[in-house]
């Protein structure tokens, strides 16, 4: 199974990028956000997921400029009734900051604005992606929370985690501390934290 594709982007539009490696050109299916966050460069990496049509077995490479991004792909994907067409479409209205606060916050209305997603699809998403997100899936090599200093909370889960504490117990008590002060500093996430964990 391939990871990861790198090499020089040798076609690119919104919906599909070619990844020249050693000669060979790979295509790759990729959302709004991945175009965006290569549009402009010669080289890329691209994180890979493959996903097999059920009905004719033609594989189909979905690609992501983030593991981050993948890990929601794949975790959208697991839920029933969601394919990877509707992921992909998912992915492209809305960053992965975006979508995982409109999963922790309930927004149906959020995930319902998205074309395809209606009111029952929306709720199934919360429903079977909101543990998952708060346990630190999905979360990738990045934040799982928007704060306007992120560089912060993580310094404040990684001391944290030093202390002894479980990174989902972390991530539950971060959470919670920045929706009562998004402006919170290290050290009143680190003071806060220990007196909740």
């Amino acid at each position: 199974m391939i990871d990861y594709i790198s090499g020089k982007i040798a076609e690119l539009s919104p919906t599909r990028v070619v990844v020249d490696n050693n000669g060979i050109g790979y295509s790759i299916e990729i959302s709004l956000q991945t175009y965006a966050a290569l549009d402009g460069k010669k080289e890329a990496v691209v994180f890979i997921q493959s996903q097999v049509n059920q009905r004719d077995g033609t594989q189909t490479d979905y690609g992501f400029a983030s593991k981050s991004e993948r890990e929601l792909f794949q975790m959208i994907t697991s839920v029933s009734g969601m394919g990877a067409a509707s992921a992909r479409m998912i992915l492209s209205s809305l960053s992965p900051d975006e979508l995982r606060e409109a999963i922790l916050s309930e927004n149906v209305n959020t995930l319902k604005s998205i074309k395809g997603i209606g009111l029952k699809s929306a709720q199934r998403m919360i429903l079977e992606l909101k543990d998952k997100i708060v346990k630190g899936d999905g979360s990738g090599d990045e934040v799982l929370f928007t704060s306007p200093d992120s560089a912060a909370v993580e310094e404040a889960s990684s001391a944290l985690v030093m202390l002894g504490f479980a990174k989902p117990n972390i991530n539950k008590a971060i959470q919670a501390i920045l929706k009562a002060n998004p402006k919170a500093s290290v050290e009143q996430i680190i003071k806060s934290a220990l007196q909740m964990l």
